[in-house]
């Protein structure tokens, strides 16, 4: 099943480079980060509980635990200003001189 908050394969190609690459892998994983992500997302839109994610999308404990992760490592805000640099690129803008990354 899809849901409005669901990213694209084109979307999900925008953010891939921006998520850390995990090092550490003991097992193959189940969830794919797209997959992780459209639960995130699903959640932050939707407000629910995160035990209360559809049950076609990753469990609850996995989608929380990858939001958490990213959080403490700021990974959210990597992706929030690379997506405002990429979009005012895009606008023929000028990079904002405060910024120091993409």
């Amino acid at each position: 099943m899809s849901y409005t908050t669901d990213l694209t394969f084109e979307e999900f190609k925008i953010l891939e480079p921006l998520l850390p690459r995990t090092f550490l892998v003991t097992r193959p994983p189940k969830w794919t980060k797209h997959e992780i992500l459209n639960g995130i997302f699903y959640q932050l839109v939707n407000g629910c509980r995160w035990v209360d994610l559809p049950k076609d999308l990753p469990p609850s404990g996995t989608v929380f635990h990858w939001y958490n992760t990213w959080k403490k490592n700021e990974v959210w805000d990597l992706i929030s200003q690379n997506l405002f640099v990429q979009s005012r690129l895009s606008q023929g803008k000028k990079r904002n001189a405060n910024t120091t990354f993409l």
